[in-house]
């Protein structure tokens, strides 16, 4: 183990965030990074208990409780504090083909796990590991994968975000000849468009991206699979198609006034400024630092030197309504702030959970507890006061003659069991209430993969809106064709996607040599 008295001698410690109104003013990533030492002293903390719920993967109670991934904590913890970078990373890097983006976006699951957490603040976990990598990257120790025999077989990835990607290295690794093939202009799919500069620094996904072509993986972008390559095309000129395209078709809000113009889905305004960022060529990583706020070199581009905004649509000078409470709305709350909105509010369906765990939430499960993201610290700020609104939803939208909408009815909820027990919200009387709204952004969340993409490749969809594949398992009715991340399994996390994208890999390259060394 690291250090048998480690958990005891040493308090859990994060490096502190650059301040909300520092941080506000660009786009920059917003968490910093310890010393070596610093770090090395946080994984003395893992005690390598010998019952590492941390890394099982397993669900309680509706939601992930440790990584899905497997990944080797306990040890890569142990190597980290003993100063053994290359070791550690080695081990990182065998369960997780991209500890850089999970170490900045993945909320963690195996920290809520950890058994220091049953008495004490958890060990650092998510800190650890990407301070291992972003260590290996600077030590050059990560370098391209070049497969010393190619088996022959060409393999086509639909998708490049974390689930196609991962499937993608995979089978690179297996020797397969890989494409990947993107809609968008640029790979990455979720981690470029859909996660915000201040979260995961595009420079970090290119950074990847580039390793991934050094190691003879194609990227083709611009083309969306069934219309500039039809299926056949795709299945004639491949052995396997994999179709990790993701679950874009976003949950809509069906209630009077939605016709409106100023009414947006989040991941399109996301889109448009993330867009914005990278036209203006600044997205750069803030240099590392051991204590003090790192210099910022990615200013706040979607605002030109006249200070109007270049993102389409744009948020400055407007009274903003986000309706839904997850990470994406938190990420509308945080980049409606950088392009200089007038208010900001956030509606949540959800009741106001707790600040403590309640008896009906034990460990090692997910912690339901409130959770004030950067998001949230910027708002209040900013404003004054937390953006949420809880136990409330959107009724109608009201508007202008022009058809804009400048209103946004909403009702309070309360919960209360349907005639099978489940739980729904049901409007309170009297609680009818207005807000100001020339710009409203709809982030509740998604239904799986866009109408087009099964009309396009003739893919079946399960009950659930997703595809369909033979016994729960990767491959599809279409034999050679397989699935996975977002786009098989539903909305979900980015270590889901990269867990499903490695398990897909080795189903896929078991249909094409009968067998596989990939690991499960």
């Amino acid at each position: 183990m690291a250090k048998p008295d480690g958990f005891m001698l040493y308090q859990r410690e994060l490096p502190e965030d650059r301040l909300p109104g520092e941080r506000m003013a660009d786009y920059g990533e917003f968490h910093r990074i310890f010393s070596n030492e610093k770090q090395r002293r946080q994984a003395a903390r893992c005690m390598d208990c010998g019952i590492p719920f941390c890394h099982t993967g397993i669900v309680y109670g509706g939601a992930v409780s440790g990584c899905p991934l497997n990944n080797l904590i306990p040890e890569w913890n142990e190597l980290l504090y003993r100063g053994r970078w290359k070791e550690a990373y080695e081990r990182l890097s065998k369960t997780n083909n991209f500890p850089e983006f999970t170490g900045r976006v993945c909320p963690a699951p195996c920290e809520d796990a950890c058994t220091v957490g049953i008495n004490d603040p958890m060990v650092t976990i998510k800190q650890n590991e990407v301070h291992i990598i972003e260590k290996a990257f600077e030590d050059g120790i990560v370098e391209p994968y070049v497969p010393e025999v190619r088996s022959g077989k060409r393999v086509a990835v639909v998708g490049s975000g974390p689930a196609g990607l991962a499937c993608a290295d995979q089978l690179n690794r297996a020797g397969h000849d890989v494409t990947v093939y993107e809609k968008a202009d640029r790979p990455g799919g979720l981690l470029m468009y859909g996660i915000p500069n201040m979260k995961l620094d595009k420079s970090i996904v290119l950074r990847r991206i580039s390793l991934m072509e050094q190691s003879g993986i194609c990227f083709v972008t611009g083309v969306a699979a069934g219309v500039d390559i039809p299926i056949e095309t795709l299945l004639s000129d491949n052995s396997a198609v994999v179709f990790c395209c993701g679950a874009g078709k976003p949950r809509d809000l069906s209630v009077p006034g939605r016709e409106r113009t100023g009414i947006y889905f989040a991941m399109d305004f996301l889109t448009a400024n993330t867009r914005a960022l990278l036209s203006s060529g600044s997205s750069s990583i803030p240099g590392r630092s051991a204590e003090e706020v790192p210099p910022n070199d990615a200013p706040a581009d979607a605002i030109d030197a006249d200070g109007a905004c270049t993102a389409d649509p744009c948020a400055e000078g407007k009274n903003v309504v986000i309706i839904g409470g997850g990470d994406t709305g938190t990420d509308c709350v945080a980049t409606c702030l950088r392009h200089g909105a007038k208010s900001v509010r956030q509606l949540e369906i959800m009741p106001k959970p707790p600040l403590d765990r309640s008896p009906d939430n034990p460990w090692p499960q997910w912690r339901r507890i409130l959770r004030t993201d950067y998001g949230h610290e910027e708002a209040i700020e900013r404003f004054g006061e937390d953006p949420r609104i809880w136990e409330t939803t959107a009724t109608s939208f009201g508007g202008r003659k022009g058809g804009a909408v400048s209103v946004v009815r909403t009702v309070r909820v309360k919960w209360e069991p349907d005639e099978r027990g489940r739980m729904c919200p049901v409007p309170v009387p009297g609680t009818e209430a207005e807000m100001k709204a020339d710009m409203v952004l709809l982030a509740m969340g998604f239904l799986g993969p866009e109408d087009s993409m099964f009309e396009r490749t003739g893919l079946m969809r399960n009950e659930r809106g997703n595809i369909s594949t033979v016994n729960g398992a990767y491959e599809t009715d279409i034999p050679g064709v397989f699935a996975a991340g977002d786009a098989r399994r539903g909305q979900s996390l980015v270590v889901w996607a990269i867990h499903e994208g490695r398990a897909a890999a080795r189903a896929c390259d078991c249909y094409l040599t009968g067998q596989s060394f990939l690991p499960q």
